[in-house]
């Protein structure tokens, strides 16, 4: 795969507008980032006063993909089995989620939404369309689709850099951190 952003070797010429545009990215990803958590906490406390944005994040990703394993959530998710099982833990005190005992295996659970976090879930999300129908109106459809689709490719490169690294962890009570790391 080629490289879009070294030095045109027979001109000689520096990437400074390159550097400049992924400095213009950076910062327009940053400014995205912080209002994406403030977006995130405000929903999260629509599902529940006690709901952190990281619970409602995996209440969003159970929605979507549907019942899935404590370790398989926190491996997709990016975050260790002892962060996702004290979320789960809050979630399932709440009555927004359920642990289901897996046919296949008795020992291992899966996690999912209770038909409570299913409403509450389903009255939020449908709130939060709403407001991005209306936020792009504006634009035409084709813009829309152009942005979805540089989002997703985002979206892939992260999940690409997240499944090609090895994580290790000390101990249960730390953060998993990259082989090597």
């Amino acid at each position: 795969m080629s490289n879009h952003f070294h030095s045109d070797p027979d001109t000689g010429k520096s990437n400074a507008a390159v550097n400049d545009a992924l400095q213009e990215v950076e910062h327009q990803l940053s400014m995205l980032w912080r209002r994406a958590r403030s977006m995130s906490h405000q929903l999260s406390r629509q599902v529940h006063p006690d709901v952190e944005p990281a619970a409602y994040g995996l209440m969003t990703f159970i929605r979507q993909e549907g019942d899935i394993r404590l370790t398989d959530l926190a491996a997709i998710v990016g975050i260790t089995k002892s962060s996702a099982s004290r979320q789960i833990a809050l979630l399932q005190s709440l009555g927004l989620v359920e642990k289901k005992a897996d046919a296949a295996d008795g020992r291992a659970q899966y996690i999912g939404l209770t038909e409570r976090g299913e409403e509450r879930m389903h009255e939020v999300q449908n709130a939060r369309s709403n407001e991005l129908l209306a936020r792009f109106a504006e634009w035409p459809q084709q813009e829309v689709q152009t942005l979805a689709g540089y989002l997703n490719r985002l979206n892939a490169m992260h999940m690409d850099k997240l499944s090609s690294e090895k994580y290790r962890c000390n101990d249960q009570s730390r953060e998993s951190v990259p082989a090597g790391g």
